[in-house]
């Protein structure tokens, strides 16, 4: 007979979750067990809110990690156990509204240049000047990238979609560069094997290192490259959703965000009176 665990992931698979969605979920659901001692089909809703209430108060859980376990056990209720489900059995946290990091050029320009290593040199590259996830960046192969549309393919990327993004001639000549010394097969960016992908946790290393040698003292990730990447787009006239369009967003209130950390110059803004005959 198939186990819970087992449904619950062919269920997931067949819905198309990612594997890492799966993995989370599977993970948050084994904690709820261990904590209870039960199988996660017999906990009672109110065993649930009081497993989240200790988490938040005690714990100090973040709210991103207490809406991830409510959509594990929404999945399981209602995919898995054919049960009823209503948001207010378990309502979800309001999630603070964070503005993005956002790098300015100059720094932007110090972290690309940090790096004397052609391959670290032509990751950070094609990370910022795509808008890449770091996810993305290390899943890419060759066929990828397409020189003559000047574009970068980017498969089964958040929401398990596809979407084209830019190629930048800079970047283009620093990946033939790369290509021509390194000449990668199966990834464009290979790991410490030649058939499997380049690591998120080397190419965090990577940018981590570049800070140091930029002298560039931020608190940020990676991912700060990619909000870079959106802003400075935005700076620079690009419409949002077009915007939305090359970063892969499923809403536009979601690239809408970049808006509150744009930078405008106060000299460039022409007063309504200048629009008059007067």
């Amino acid at each position: 007979m198939t186990t819970l665990r087992e449904k619950f992931i062919q269920q997931m698979l067949l819905k198309g979750y990612s594997q890492r969605t799966i993995r989370t979920y599977v993970s948050l659901l084994s904690g709820i067990s261990r904590h209870f001692q039960c199988s996660p089909d017999l906990i009672t809703i109110n065993q649930i809110r009081d497993y989240l209430q200790e988490n938040i108060t005690v714990v100090k859980r973040s709210k991103s990690w207490v809406n991830q376990v409510i959509s594990a056990i929404k999945f399981l209720y209602c995919e898995v156990l054919q049960r009823e489900w209503s948001y207010l059995d378990i309502p979800r946290p309001r999630c603070d509204k964070k503005l993005p990091v956002v790098l300015s050029r100059a720094e932007v320009e110090k972290i690309l240049s940090a790096h004397k290593n052609l391959k670290h040199k032509a990751i950070l590259m094609t990370t910022y000047s795509a808008g890449l996830r770091l996810s993305e960046v290390c899943h890419l192969v060759p066929g990828d990238i397409d020189s003559s549309r000047m574009l970068i393919r980017v498969n089964h990327s958040k929401g398990n979609k596809d979407r084209f993004t830019l190629l930048s001639p800079l970047t283009l000549n620093i990946l033939r560069t790369y290509y021509k010394k390194y000449r990668p097969v199966t990834w464009l960016f290979e790991g410490a094997l030649k058939s499997t992908p380049i690591s998120v946790g080397t190419v965090n290393k990577v940018f981590k290192n570049a800070l140091v040698k930029a002298e560039v003292n931020r608190q940020v990730g990676i991912h700060s490259l990619r909000h870079s990447f959106a802003t400075h787009l935005l700076e620079q006239g690009v419409a949002l959703p077009v915007i939305q369009q090359i970063l892969g967003h499923k809403s536009l209130k979601t690239t809408s965000g970049y808006l509150h950390v744009q930078q405008y110059s106060i000299q460039n803004i022409k007063s309504p009176v200048d629009t008059l005959t007067v």
